[in-house]
């Protein structure tokens, strides 16, 4: 997260609650007095903490009932990939893992994904195929398709993955030059990813996804191979 006092206050947290699973999901925080001297910080430090925290759904505050560590936090389980930005050789490692997992991901999606499910993966891939004809920021919808893909899978460890693919998304279109080349590749693979997923055909799936991931490793610039 990085710089002041806050944000290393909030981190702190984020790695005692995520990383080192201190607090369970649904677990109440001390109070604020209390914690706030454990950590060394003032309550208005540990305040914006809490504030930045329950923003990224690690926390969530229940009026009159104190601060909790949200039901969700493992979902959001990032892995130690929490600072990537900017890091050429983390994004690498990060899109390996990415073209590693999510190829299989879209292959069992076409087998397990319920009819809700595949109606909804293939409405997001439209609407990311929209946001890019329209010239407009893609970056939570093309997140929303790729982990409605790896949730459609039902395995639990899998759906941890996701902070990974909300990570490399943001900061594969937030990549100046590559942007517009990106995202015609995105427009390309997307089309072909969709027909094997309405058919349901998995092996085909598997493939348009691995070339997706490919492709938008190489507009990267990196060496490897995967996407946004």
């Amino acid at each position: 997260m990085g710089g002041n006092l806050s944000q290393q206050t909030a981190e702190r947290l984020y790695v005692s609650i995520v990383a080192e699973g201190r607090l369970a999901p649904g677990e109440k925080l001390p109070n604020e007095l209390a914690l706030a001297q454990q950590l060394g910080v003032s309550r208005a430090t540990l305040r914006e903490a809490i504030r930045t925290l329950t923003e990224r759904e690690v926390l969530e505050v229940r009026r009159g009932k104190g601060t909790f560590v949200s039901p969700r936090v493992r979902e959001i389980e990032d892995f130690g990939f929490g600072r990537l930005e900017g890091v050429k050789g983390r994004l690498r490692d990060l899109f390996e893992v990415r073209e590693i997992f999510e190829p299989r991901a879209a292959a069992l999606a076409c087998v397990r994904a319920t009819e809700e499910e595949l109606r909804e993966i293939l409405a997001l891939g439209r609407a990311v195929e929209a946001c890019i004809r329209a010239g407009e920021d893609r970056t939570r919808t093309d997140q929303e398709f790729h982990a409605a893909i790896v949730r459609a899978t039902h395995n639990e460890f899998l759906t941890r993955l996701l902070p990974l693919i909300g990570q490399a998304v943001d900061t594969a279109i937030s990549a100046g030059e590559n942007r517009e080349r990106l995202a015609q590749a995105t427009l390309r693979d997307h089309a072909l990813l969709l027909e094997f997923l309405e058919k349901r055909d998995a092996a085909g799936a598997e493939h348009a996804m691995a070339i997706h991931m490919r492709h938008a490793m190489g507009e990267m610039g990196l060496e490897g191979g995967a996407a946004g």
